[in-house]
């Protein structure tokens, strides 16, 4: 086994070139800054990073995101529980990525170790669009309406550039979360991710504008052949000008000229594909809203492979469920 640096977990992290962001060192090193201790380890040519969290009584979580890395082997998940344990880990969170890496090869070992199902703390569903081609062949993959408004907000002055202020952002973000009820991050969250990423060409900040009024504003996130949109925010004024149409437009040209072949929603309602094409018209409720919009741009439903909770200490195990059960929530990652 060898724990890596971070600037070793990112030059082995090359040998896999699609690896998911929530897998690189810098997200390994911003949530540093917020209550959690990333480890990175390889054995046997599968690797991970993990995200401890401490709790009360000396106790921790681990939570892999978006891995591991590479094909796994029994001597991996070995290794794996001993840093647990190590760690007075309670349990460990294994999420892996979807199809676009070989961390769908996963061969878990049941015979080593306490795996049960689990409720994922990413979105457990998607929609992936296929940038591949020209701007033309991306637009007519896209619902006539959705096309409609970006051409309706480039005729009504809509503007589109790339922006540093992270301070207008996050008002913003501040703005969208209370109107759509969903919680932000702090200013100095933002701030950093955006340092952490946008040094090393792993991030971007567009902001919609008209005349010189900001409306809305998208932080991207790009590594391999993928590009991710995380975070979003709009103001409540001009939206009859469709400025978050023509940003998402952007975004996806953005992510184009970075040599991206895929762009990720992130995130819409965990149901099949038929119950959300006859529901989207009529909900508006958790995550539905936002599929109306982003089923609009076309894409591909992809649904995550299903993540699991190696267990550690079976009766604290029980009791750190029965309390996030009680407290009626899950442990905040993203």
């Amino acid at each position: 086994m060898m724990i890596l640096t971070s600037e070793e977990w990112n030059l082995s992290l090359k040998q896999f070139s699609d690896a998911h962001i929530l897998q690189t060192a810098e997200w390994g090193d911003l949530k540093s800054n917020y209550s959690w201790k990333p480890v990175r380890f390889s054995e046997g040519g599968c690797y991970a990073q993990i995200l401890f969290r401490r709790l009360p009584g000396g106790f921790s979580i681990g939570y892999i995101p978006k891995g591991p890395l590479g094909r796994d082997s029994k001597e991996f998940w070995l290794e794996l529980i001993k840093i647990g344990n190590h760690n007075r880990a309670i349990m460990i969170k294994i999420e892996p990525d979807d199809l676009f890496t070989e961390t769908s090869q996963l061969n878990t070992p049941m015979d080593i170790g306490n795996f049960v199902s689990s409720r994922p703390i990413q979105p457990a569903q998607t929609i992936v669009l296929d940038i591949n081609g020209d701007e033309r062949t991306i637009l007519d993959r896209m619902k006539q309406k959705t096309r409609y408004n970006i051409h309706l907000a480039e005729k009504k002055g809509i503007s589109v550039q790339v922006s540093n202020d992270i301070r207008s952002f996050h008002q913003m973000m501040i703005t969208t979360g209370s109107r759509d009820g969903f919680g932000t991050h702090s200013y100095d969250y933002y701030q950093k991710a955006y340092d952490l990423f946008s040094t090393r060409g792993k991030c971007v900040l567009l902001k919609a504008g008209y005349g010189n009024v900001d409306l809305a504003a998208v932080m991207l996130f790009c590594n391999g052949r993928r590009c991710w949109y995380f975070y979003g925010a709009s103001t409540d004024i001009e939206r009859n000008r469709m400025p978050v149409y023509l940003l998402q437009w952007e975004a996806i040209r953005w992510a184009k000229a970075q040599g991206c072949e895929y762009y990720d929603l992130w995130g819409i309602p965990d149901a099949p594909e038929f119950v959300l094409e006859d529901e989207f018209s009529t909900r508006s409720d958790g995550l539905w809203g936002v599929y109306r919009f982003k089923r609009g741009f076309g894409g591909k439903i992809v649904k995550t492979p299903e993540s699991m909770d190696l267990i550690l200490q079976p009766q604290m195990y029980k009791m750190l469920m029965w309390w996030l059960k009680f407290r009626n929530r899950g442990v905040e990652i993203g």
